[in-house]
Order: C-alpha cells, then sequence, then structure tokens
C-alpha cells in the first residue's frame, strides 16, 4: 500500500478546494473507463461517451495518448497539475501546453511502465492533451457546473463539520472507501498501489472533491500534495433512480429518495442538485421527515445539514429487501 507520515503542521495546513479541472481529468477518466458506477454517470455516458469516441477514431494518435497518459495505476504528471484556488481552467490547460515534449514522453512511460509506442514519440503530445481536455470541458462538463459544483460544496460543508467533531484522521478515513486509511502514528494510507512511503510533514495536504470516478493522488514536491476523492451525494439520473418499493409507497418516492439520500449529512441545496426536485418540495419533504423524527439537523458554519437518525436508517434498511425495488 502507498502511504504518507504527517505531522500536525500538514493537518493545520490541509484544506478543501474545488477545481473545474479535476472534475474534468475526473470525467476524462470516466469516458475512458466507459462504464459507471451509478445511474447518473451511466446517463451522462449515454450522452457524451459516442461523441468522445468518434472523435479518438479520428485521431488515433490522441486515442494512444489517453490510454498511455491515464495508465494502469498512474496518472501521466503533466496530466494532473495540482488545483490552485481560483485558477482559471484555462491558465491549468496552459501550463499542460508548455509542458516540455521530451519530459511528457517520460512521464508516459512511467505511467504505461514500460516503453512508448512509436506514434507517441513526437514534439505536440502536450497540445494534443491540452486540447482533448479542453473538449471534454466544453462538451461534457460546463454545462453540468453549476449544479455540480452545488453537490461539491455541500460535501465540503458536511466533511467540514465532520472534522469539528471527530478530527482530520476521521475525515481522511472517509475519503475514499477501500484507498485512504488512517493508519495510526501520523500515518495516511492513500492507495493500495505498492509504492514507497512519503513524508510529507509540513507540506500542504489538499482534499479536492470531484463527482465522477474515485478520485487519485498527486503533489508537486515538497510542498503540496493532493487527494482527489468521490464526493458524497453522488448525480443521479432523474429518469433512472430507484427507491425501495414498501419504503416509496409508505411516504411518497420524491419523500423516500431524500430520506435514503441522507446516510451521511447533506444540506438542502446539495439535495436540490442530486434529486433535481425543487426547493420547495425538498423543503416540504425535510420538515415531514424531521417532524416524524427520522431525520434531525444541525448547523455547520452557515449550512444546515441533515441526516437521518437511527429510527430512520432503521426504516431505510428494513425497506431493502430483494424484489422491492421499483423506478
Amino acid at each position: 500500500m502507498g502511504w504518507w507520515q504527517l505531522n500536525a503542521d500538514t493537518l493545520a495546513r490541509s484544506r478543501f478546494t474545488l477545481s473545474p479541472f479535476a472534475e474534468t481529468l475526473a470525467s476524462l477518466k470516466l469516458l475512458h473507463a466507459g462504464a459507471g458506477a451509478h445511474p447518473g454517470e451511466e446517463a451522462w455516458l449515454r450522452a457524451h461517451l459516442p461523441g468522445y469516441r468518434a472523435l479518438l477514431a479520428a485521431d488515433p494518435v490522441t486515442a494512444q495518448l489517453v490510454h498511455a497518459g491515464l495508465g494502469k495505476s498512474w496518472i501521466a504528471d503533466f496530466l494532473a497539475p495540482l488545483p490552485v484556488d481560483g485558477e482559471p481552467l484555462e491558465q491549468t490547460l496552459a501550463q499542460i501546453r508548455a509542458t516540455d515534449p521530451a519530459k511528457a514522453c517520460a512521464q508516459l512511460r512511467v505511467s504505461l511502465a514500460g516503453p512508448l509506442p512509436a506514434v507517441l514519440e513526437r514534439d505536440d503530445l502536450p497540445e494534443r492533451a491540452a486540447m482533448l481536455l479542453e473538449y471534454v470541458w466544453t462538451r461534457t462538463v460546463r454545462p453540468y457546473w453549476d449544479r455540480r459544483r452545488r453537490v461539491l460544496e455541500a460535501d465540503v460543508v458536511a466533511r467540514t463539520a465532520r472534522v469539528s467533531r471527530g478530527g482530520w484522521a476521521a475525515v481522511l478515513d472517509s475519503l475514499k472507501p477501500g484507498q485512504t486509511r488512517w493508519l495510526g502514528d501520523n500515518r495516511l494510507q492513500v492507495n493500495v498501489q505498492e509504492y514507497p512511503p512519503r513524508d510529507i510533514s509540513g507540506a500542504e495536504l489538499v482534499l479536492v472533491p470531484v463527482t465522477p470516478g474515485h478520485g487519485w493522488v498527486f503533489w508537486e514536491e515538497p510542498r503540496r500534495y493532493a487527494i482527489v476523492y468521490g464526493c458524497s451525494g453522488a448525480l443521479a439520473d432523474p429518469g433512472a433512480r430507484s427507491v425501495p418499493a414498501s419504503l416509496g409507497a409508505l411516504l411518497g418516492t420524491a419523500r423516500a429518495e431524500v430520506l435514503a439520500l441522507l446516510a451521511s449529512p447533506m444540506s438542502t441545496t446539495q439535495l436540490v442538485a442530486v434529486t433535481g426536485q425543487s426547493l420547495g418540495s425538498v423543503g416540504r419533504h425535510l420538515r415531514i421527515l424531521l417532524d416524524a423524527g427520522l431525520v434531525e439537523r444541525r448547523r455547520a458554519g452557515r449550512s444546515v445539514l441533515y441526516e437521518r437518525t437511527a429510527a430512520g436508517s432503521v426504516l431505510v434498511e428494513a425497506s431493502r429487501r430483494p424484489d422491492t425495488y421499483r423506478s
């Protein structure tokens, strides 16, 4: 497993940030994989995968570049510059374009863990990579960015509140289930790959949520390190969501959906973004669920977060029996 050694200074400097570029790279990874983890990703792929595949079919060099750059367990460094707060995506793409071609080829060999195909021994790979990422942003991410940003912001609010309750260890432990894990003694497992440990004591640790995929880690030694992780409240497909039929019959499908989503804290804004329901509808559902003792609310800074109570969780789990789901 790969793990990082932290200290109190690193944790004190840890912070969350939103990054349109990280969202774009995560979306490219999802397009490259071609299979979604939930109905929302599958719906997005149905809309955008044909155009993406047609683009690569017309440009076999870029197709080889994507295959090499995303690798099996390592992303070529020049494809994943560390996000900076407030940095326009265009500036990040300019940084990619400015990569020395020889350096890009060397990094691609690392991500491939082997020799570079002859078709990629060329000087225009950084420009091709930037153009592809610009396509992914313009065609497949920007039309949804306002909604995605609300979901990401709500995830940050919920996790920041968790810091105050359980400390940074609890938050870091839950970022990427099966990947990140707090090992004790100021050690953080960041993936399951057999990489040498890194001492990042005193460095800045940046946590970047994205809506698609399962995330990755990257860094600018020795000052800044980042963990990109899939946020909670993943975007769902309003036409394909399902809820337990018995729970829907009891509460109504829309209200049951809200209750089912509140396994982890979410704000009203996040629920609106994830469910596609109106603000008024979500507010009414939450008031009824609160009155019934099925959810509880608490304030985190300027946001109000809702989460299922023990009674609400019992109700949801009891309804999750085989053959009880309907659209």
